[in-house]
């Protein structure tokens, strides 16, 4: 019997959305960016699609959902999800493994309320990867005990003195969009080459960058401990956890390390009570970790809410690598045809 226009249409569409979520589920999604974190890699506005290919797809853990929707449904506050049915998750095998420095998106490790699969997607360079030791020095990151080679456009905090206003359109030029104005002058959100460009303007007394001070323990740092006194730019040295690392459990392990065997270890009643960690009611002298785990910072290293804050990614929460940027939009530019970046265009992320 010949289908009738509606049921070829309601055929065609149906056939388009089962091709289209197995695409984004298993080879490439498409993702924007919306806040600076990753500047100047990534600028808010650009549009990049991620490679799931490299690390492997993972199988989804939430069917009962909407398709080609994440958490919610379009322009509405409205679950697009039901978390009746949850699914072991698997990854399958993938062309690569994680390495240090690449751009991964990943799911938000600390909404434990949520599925892993429908977390808040974030986006960061992996900077340490399992069994290394991080610590970080007036700004400069080492990884067991060795200088951290710091990619290119790297974005931080400078102070800007200055007795003058400084116009908006300065700023611009200079490509510098995040400025605050404090006494004395500004502190700037930029990379290495504006900072020197901008200082030789008359008006300009100097640009140097910024740094906290080692005494001054910061608000919600990890692991959140007073016997840490961390902060942005002098953290560590913290060891990240691998696949069948053993460590013993005492005090100062359970306070960095603590979080993660409760939240992300997949373990049964596991509960931390006096200093003494239980598991299915049982205390728990030594742990072996059951998955590999990394730790990932913003490129605008002053305004990024990275590992730093909230500790280290599952393994099983890594999606895929961010591979290059299709189309980017200038949301502060009001002319329409500047505001497209034309020059980021199919730009490979690195």
């Amino acid at each position: 019997m010949k289908k009738g226009p509606i049921r070829e249409w309601f055929d065609a569409l149906l056939f388009a959305v089962i091709a289209a979520s197995l695409i984004r589920w298993a080879t490439f999604e498409a993702f924007t960016i919306p806040t600076p974190s990753m500047e100047n890699t990534l600028l808010v506005g650009d549009f990049l699609f991620v490679n799931k290919l490299n690390y492997g797809p993972r199988t989804p853990m939430t069917p009962l959902q909407v398709p080609l929707t994440h958490q919610k449904i379009w322009g509405t506050d409205i679950p697009s999800y039901l978390d009746w049915i949850k699914l072991p998750q698997f990854r399958l095998p993938g062309f690569s493994e994680i390495e240090r420095g690449d751009v991964v998106v990943f799911n938000y490790p600390s909404e434990i309320d949520k599925p892993i699969d429908l977390k808040t997607y974030y986006v960061k360079r992996c900077i340490g990867l399992p069994g290394d030791t991080l610590s970080i020095e007036n700004g400069n990151i080492f990884i067991n005990n060795n200088n951290y080679n710091e990619p290119g456009g790297l974005q931080n905090r400078y102070f800007l003195r200055s007795e003058t206003n400084i116009n908006d359109r300065i700023f611009k030029k200079y490509n510098i969009w995040e400025y605050t104005k404090v006494t004395n002058g500004y502190y700037i959100n930029t990379n290495k080459e504006n900072a020197e460009a901008i200082s030789k303007e008359s008006f300009v007394n100097s640009v140097t960058v910024y740094r906290m001070d080692e005494s001054i323990a910061a608000n919600r740092i990890f692991p959140n401990s007073v016997e840490y006194k961390w902060n942005t730019d002098y953290y560590g040295p913290l060891m990240i956890p691998s696949k069948g690392l053993e460590i013993e459990i005492n005090t100062d392990n359970l306070s960095k390390y603590g979080s993660v065997i409760t939240d992300y270890e997949k373990n049964k009643n596991t509960t931390i009570e006096d200093g003494i960690l239980y598991i299915d009611n049982q205390i728990v002298k030594s742990y072996t970790f059951k998955q590999d785990y990394f730790f990932m910072m913003g490129d605008n290293r002053h305004n990024s809410e990275d590992s730093r804050f909230w500790g280290f990614v599952p393994y099983d929460h890594i999606l895929g690598e961010a591979s290059f940027i299709w189309f980017s939009f200038n949301y502060q530019e009001e002319n329409i045809f500047k505001a497209i970046r034309w020059s980021r265009f199919f730009n490979v992320i690195r």
